[in-house]
């Protein structure tokens, strides 16, 4: 009998990127790496464990965005382009590398695995990678949850509480129109908490949230149990506090496994390295250079790029299983210790971004494989469980009222809110209140009307992403990030002007229809 539990739980997020007006848009290869990288290789964890007849348990994310950006027939077909131009790639690297030993079995390596990403695309899943993740859920193997509408950082719009409402509504129904019931947990973007919250996830029928470690500790009362139980909120949604432990074994990559030596270095790839001329039709239309995935160097230790040893698969296959014994390992004392102490069953929550399991670290998923099957097999111990397997064998829990709180550096909005990005809240927390008097002044719209409305939601929410504000923060594509802010703002107002004027543009308006055409079903009157 297990004396306690394990929720991994993966955050698969990417901010809703699509440019049709461009033929080919740097910023859509965020969807493209993380499909070939991230979501692809995940499936196949998954396929495997079935096939094996390994029972588990995980819980992932799939962002509103993420999913309509996965669901987009626009972009599963430039998807399916840019795997060609790496398959192609592959097969010159094959040529090039032919008397180079190690780079010729990388590039045999590469090769295998974007056919099998092709094959798995097209044939097995039909381009429906939603629908995919959809099968694991409902053989009980995975449970998805959802996050706000476009990831919204949510403490930041408390002071209009019906923008947070919108964020969390839209998601939850997206979320029943995909998946087909409602969701049962919820991302809290950036796991960003504000005292007050939790009522608009029971309005949407949202059993739990994850929530940071200190939200839980600095919680009133204070916790019984500290973050090794949930506990409910007045409203009585539940919420489960990250634990530090296994999270930071796994996401740092100076104190924590993926930093380690025999692993694929990230920074390197021949799309830097090699002749401009050679590797020109493989990099974007511009000439931008950019990383094309295909990557020859290990880790290696602290040394200059220049200076990586080539990767040896074998040896990070080794260090991986090695690695998923060591976690296993530390949950299994983790768990012995708490349960004398506790007197109860404790939980672990492990909430990670799913991008972290083969993007950023590229033997992410066979680790996670590895440790999954170790689980089943090996002890008795710990127990893989879901948020909502573990509510329902325990239902009693303490009420506690977590404190407002995030997963960002310094633990609060510091990330979303510093010199950087700060400007772009005045514009929308304005558009915000002009998109409730639009809502409350409009309760019965139709026609073009309705459609301008429900654009102009769209716009709010798109321009309220947190990524916008984090990549401020970072310093990463940051003229990207401005131009998107800006231009939803701007479309966001002149639709607020021309309903307001009753001099609606519908060419203009079926322009940005087709452009920013997530959430096909909303309505306007979530903001009412």
């Amino acid at each position: 009998m297990e004396k306690g539990y394990l929720a991994l739980v993966l955050h698969a997020h990417l901010p809703f990127v699509r440019h049709p007006e461009y033929e080919d848009f740097l910023e859509e290869d965020w969807l493209y790496e993380a499909i070939t990288e991230t979501y692809l290789p995940l499936l196949k964890v998954f396929e495997g464990l079935v096939s094996d007849g390994v029972d588990f348990r995980l819980t992932m994310s799939v962002t509103p965005t993420l999913a309509s950006m996965l669901g987009d027939p626009l972009l599963q077909a430039r998807y399916l382009k840019h795997l060609d131009s790496l398959i192609d790639l592959s097969y010159k690297e094959l040529e090039r590398t032919r008397w180079q030993g190690e780079f010729h079995e990388l590039a045999r390596m590469y090769n295998r695995a974007f056919l099998e990403s092709r094959e798995a695309f097209v044939g097995r899943y039909g381009q429906n990678l939603v629908g995919a993740f959809k099968k694991f859920q409902d053989l009980g193997k995975l449970e998805i949850i959802t996050c706000g509408a476009t990831h919204g950082f949510l403490p930041l719009m408390e002071i209009n509480p019906k923008a947070v409402r919108a964020q969390v509504r839209v998601a939850a129904d997206h979320y029943e129109k995909i998946f087909g019931r409602r969701p049962r947990g919820i991302w809290l973007p950036e796991c960003g908490y504000h005292p007050g919250h939790d009522e608009f996830l029971k309005e949407a029928g949202i059993r739990y949230f994850i929530v940071d470690t200190h939200g839980i500790l600095h919680g009133s009362p204070r916790p019984k149990y500290g973050v090794f139980a949930p506990v409910y909120c007045k409203s009585g949604v539940a919420a489960f506090g990250r634990d530090m432990e296994s999270s930071k074994a796994v996401w740092s990559a100076e104190e924590g496994y993926p930093g380690d030596y025999n692993y694929r270095e990230f920074y390197r790839d021949i799309g830097f390295d090699l002749d401009y001329e050679y590797i020109r039709p493989y990099i974007h239309v511009d000439g931008t250079r950019i990383n094309t995935g295909i990557k020859y160097h290990r880790i290696t230790g602290q040394v200059d790029l220049a200076y990586k040893a080539p990767y040896v698969r074998r040896w990070a296959l080794d260090t991986a299983a090695t690695h998923a014994g060591n976690f296993l390992f530390n949950r299994e004392k983790q768990v012995e210790h708490l349960y004398d102490f506790l007197d109860k069953k404790p939980i672990v929550i492990s909430p990670y971004d799913a991008e972290l399991f083969g993007h950023w670290w590229y033997e992410g998923p066979e680790w996670l494989n590895f440790l999954i099957r170790k689980l089943c097999y090996d002890q008795r111990t710990v127990k893989l469980v879901t948020p909502s397997e573990y509510l329902d064998w325990y239902p009693r829990n303490q009420i506690v009222t977590p404190s407002m709180s995030s997963w960002g550096w310094k633990g609060y909005n510091e990330v979303w809110l510093e010199g950087s990005n700060d400007w772009i809240y005045r514009y929308l927390h304005k558009a915000a209140d002009r998109m409730v008097e639009l809502a409350e002044s409009f309760p019965n719209a139709s026609g073009l009307l309705r459609r301008a409305l429900n654009q102009a939601a769209r716009e709010l929410l798109l321009a309220q992403s947190s990524d916008w504000a984090f990549i401020f923060k970072t310093g990463t594509c940051v003229p990207y990030a401005h131009k998107r802010t800006k231009d939803h703002i701007e479309r966001f107002s002149k639709l607020y002007d021309s309903i307001k004027s009753n001099s609606i543009d519908a060419p203009w308006l079926a322009e940005i229809e087709y452009k920013d055409n997530l959430f096909p079903d909303i309505d306007y009157r979530v903001y009412a």
